[in-house]
């Protein structure tokens, strides 16, 4: 790393050289501001060491001359006089830092450590900032191996009518993938249509996916096309299938086996020719050990399977994420901001239980509160807790509590991750859900359960 000091002290210059080529950096002591400006155009610098007070010209018309420039290394200051007022004016005319003399060789390092980190990101962000157009125009972002080995499988599954089953954590991009799936298969010119099986009351899903008859129950007062028919010779995405009522999953093998449908209230089946994609968060395999889930059903959906492994575990695909989820989020608000490097640093660092989709959430919402056109961590807010032990505080570990205070400690914690849900949400409960990796179904559920609703 290349680093200019300017300082009139010759003694200065030559101590300060000496640490720093110590410590592996490439230094250039000039002490004419004149000079060092005309060194600064010619040649390129990482940092620039700056006093505050010289007698040729002071350290603010230098910062000043040099952003002028376009010069790009950072500039820190160094000032005698601790709190100078000349100081505070050049760190709010964009220098980096300061240094107060006399100062400590530590002191020296760790700030230039600090500022090769913030270069190293902000050369990142002006990576990811130049690829934004190039990722806007895809659906799937797939930089990791991981990703890459669902695109593979995406892509061999889709010229097959065989039925696709993808599972992942919520927020994944399940929908995406099948999505993805659809646009590659001799099906592309057909309607892709997708419904969520958790989100829709059990007494109107039936309708809602078969369709009805006039007359079939009351307030039917005419036919309805259901979603199978709508989506004839093209894809039908069933998403949450792990969701499905029982009684519907009988009906819905029935459709896979015989490709007919029959409307609520008809006497006459209908063929359809569907591709199905099912799409589940939840462990298919338990629920059908646990008699939730029809066997049957779950070996004719098993047929390719894929599976989206959760963000943590693919971080290459966070930057390219970033970069278009944030260029999408600007075009709905119709804002540009860039991204401080500090604030990739925070994205980076974050574990992302609500996987992509709260990934989005957040940029969207840094996007539309963010006060200049700056994106800084605090944007971000504070992440939601999502470990059960935070939530659960002091619970009783000893063998003779009992188990009825266990019960209202468990439900304690649970009454408090959904009410922070809730507020991560905006009160939204379908975000929330999504938040908490379960369905809305449920959610309403345990907000009954726990006198929430």
């Amino acid at each position: 790393m290349r680093v200019l000091v300017v300082d009139d002290d010759p003694g200065l210059r030559q101590s300060l050289g000496l640490l720093l080529q110590g410590e592996g950096y490439q230094v250039t002591a000039e002490g004419s501001p004149t000079r060092a400006l005309e060194l600064a155009g010619a040649e390129a610098f990482d940092l620039i060491l700056c006093d505050v007070r010289m007698a040729e010209m002071d350290g603010l018309e230098f910062l000043r001359r040099y952003q002028e420039a376009r010069g790009q290394a950072l500039v820190i200051m160094m000032s005698a006089y601790g709190g100078d007022d000349a100081a505070i004016a050049a760190m709010k005319q964009g220098a980096y830092d300061y240094l107060p003399k006399p100062f400590r060789s530590d002191e020296v390092l760790l700030t230039l450590r600090k500022a090769e980190e913030r270069e190293r990101l902000r050369g990142q962000v002006a990576a990811l900032q130049a690829e934004l157009s190039r990722w806007t125009d895809r659906e799937v972002i797939a930089e990791s191996p991981a990703m890459r080995r669902v695109m593979d499988l995406a892509a061999r599954a889709a010229p097959h009518p065989s039925t696709v089953l993808i599972t992942g954590d919520s927020g994944t991009g399940k929908e995406i993938v099948a999505r993805a799936i659809h646009r590659m298969s001799p099906r592309r010119e057909h309607r892709f249509v997708a419904v969520n099986c958790g989100a829709i009351p059990e007494a109107l899903l039936e309708s809602e996916l078969f369709g009805h008859v006039r007359g079939a129950f009351t307030g039917a007062s005419a036919d309805k096309t259901g979603l199978f028919e709508e989506a004839d010779e093209g894809t039908l995405l069933l998403d949450e299938i792990g969701d499905l009522p029982l009684m519907l999953q009988v009906k819905l093998l029935r459709v896979l086996q015989e490709r007919e449908i029959r409307r609520v209230g008809d006497a006459r089946p209908r063929r359809v020719d569907v591709r199905v994609i099912a799409a589940t968060a939840t462990d298919l395999e338990a629920a059908v050990r646990d008699g939730r889930f029809r066997e049957d059903l779950y070996y004719r959906l098993n047929v390719l399977r894929i599976h989206i492994p959760p963000l943590r575990e693919r971080p290459e695909d966070l930057d390219a994420l970033v970069g278009a989820l944030l260029e999408r989020a600007m075009k709905r608000s119709g804002r540009r901001l860039t991204l401080a490097p500090e604030a990739l640093a925070e994205l980076r660092a974050r574990r992302w239980p609500g996987n992509v989709r709260e990934l989005e959430n957040a940029i969207e919402r840094a996007v539309v509160l963010s006060p200049d056109s700056v994106i800084r961590p605090e944007a971000f807010g504070s992440p939601l807790p999502h470990r059960v032990g935070a939530a659960l505080g002091d619970v009783p570990r000893h063998a003779g509590e009992t188990l009825a205070r266990l019960k209202d400690a468990v439900e304690g914690a649970e009454r408090s991750v959904i009410q922070q849900a809730l507020a991560a949400a905006g009160g939204n409960r379908a975000q929330a859900a999504e938040l908490l990796g379960i369905s809305q179904r449920n959610l309403f559920y345990k907000l009954k359960k726990l006198g929430l609703g």
